[in-house]
């Protein structure tokens, strides 16, 4: 099939940056946190990593997997925001940051949610955790299935909470930017992370945010603080700024002020020195011919997550896309199937490859459809009958420039 070569160049005339994004460690940034890293959300590019593989334990950050596990039951169907959970005793008996639920006591899960996210309730962990997963033990072995699936090689759950001295519940900071990543891709779960202050039980008992950043750091979106004695002070944070957003994770602290400060520091790395870029360009994706489809055209979408991560600032020279789609396909068409792709050059080097997919799928025209749209074109393509130029009755019509009605009487 003969392919169609679609030049696209970029529109403003910038000298980008480079695009090759430079890994810094610990020599390159000034950081107290014993272990940290700094992740790009949308694209998952680590900028900074220090120790970040080193089983640590997480302390309360372990929520950021339980709130994981409740986000995805109710994006599938399986739980309600709007659905009641009922305290049991052990739930009810859980130490720590709480909001003293009382056995019997029922609250949303979207209520308990918030407590979770804002202030780290550890009854409202357990309570949802046995609402989910019938126990918190077989909640837990959910949490480590998660875990693999994330590619997290260096974590292992024993409680939704993080409420334990064990040297089997652990994780690491690379660990935890994935998990967080993963929750902040339900957007809605921002409207728990990043509340600052709020009531629960009609306004008879009040919430602060544990994470400090909601209120002080610009762009703050998330996403879990954590404290034991064990762990020390831990933060998993997250912010977003002109579409991108970080996420920094530091654990081991030796202060409160530490974490976050830590955070900050990592945060504002990423804002002051990288940005996104489209790697598909800005010009419009044309839509492909589709032969004998029961639509006419499909659209091109390039695949999930077609950015790339830039240092703002970095050598190299213009960019250029080239598109490469075919004229036309033959019908049945898949959604999702490939059609084509769009490459980013800069000079002679290519820099990414990204595949355009069917945005949706045509069916193949059946016989009597294709007989009737035979037919339509003929009917269309066939020549209008020619029209005479209508001839005055009288002369005197025909001067005054008057029409002579059926009845005689002349209309002026």
């Amino acid at each position: 099939m003969k392919r169609l070569l679609i030049v696209l160049l970029c529109l403003c005339l910038l000298s980008p940056p480079a695009l090759a994004v430079t890994l810094r460690r610990d020599d390159d940034i000034t950081l107290s946190a014993p272990s940290a890293i700094l992740m790009e959300r949308s694209t998952g590019t680590v900028l900074y990593e220090k120790n970040a593989d080193a089983r640590l334990s997480p302390a309360s950050v372990t929520k950021v997997m339980t709130m994981l596990l409740v986000a995805e039951a109710v994006d599938r169907g399986e739980l309600g925001l709007e659905d009641r959970v009922t305290a049991s005793a052990r739930a009810a008996s859980m130490g720590g940051s709480q909001i003293w639920l009382e056995e019997g006591e029922s609250m949303s899960v979207g209520e308990m949610l918030k407590c979770v996210a804002v202030v780290s309730a550890n009854d409202c962990c357990v309570a949802l955790a046995e609402h989910l997963a019938g126990s918190e033990e077989a909640f837990a072995a959910r949490m480590n299935q998660r875990a693999s699936e994330l590619g997290m090689a260096n974590s292992h759950f024993l409680s939704c909470s993080g409420l334990t001295d064990s040297d089997e519940h652990y994780t690491s900071a690379r660990d935890i930017a994935l998990m967080s990543r993963e929750l902040l891709d339900h957007p809605w779960i921002r409207d728990y992370t990043t509340v600052w202050m709020d009531t629960i039980r009609g306004g008879d008992f009040g919430l602060s945010n544990t994470n400090k950043l909601i209120y002080y750091y610009p762009g703050a979106t998330g996403l879990k603080t954590g404290f034991t004695s064990k762990a020390m002070y831990c933060l998993s944070a997250s912010a977003e700024r002109d579409g991108v957003e970080y996420i920094a994770v530091v654990l081991h602290c030796a202060s409160s002020a530490e974490r976050f400060e830590s955070a900050k520091t990592l945060l504002s790395y990423g804002f002051a020195n990288y940005t996104l870029l489209s790697a598909v360009g800005e010009e419009p994706i044309p839509s492909v011919r589709v032969l004998l489809g029961q639509s006419e055209r499909v659209q091109p979408v390039p695949e999930p997550g077609a950015n790339l991560l830039v240092e703002k600032g970095g050598p190299g020279g213009k960019l250029r896309w080239e598109l490469e789609l075919p004229e036309e396909v033959s019908a049945p068409v898949e959604a999702g199937e490939q059609l084509g792709c769009i490459r980013l050059y800069r000079g002679d080097e290519l820099l990414r490859e990204t595949a355009l997919l069917a945005a949706e799928g045509v069916g193949k025209l059946g016989v009597l459809q294709i007989a009737g749209r035979l037919l339509t074109a003929l009917v269309a393509d066939a020549p209008a009958p020619a029209e005479e130029d209508a001839e005055p009755e009288t002369e005197e019509d025909a001067d005054r420039g008057l029409k002579k009605p059926e009845n005689g009487n002349t209309i002026q």
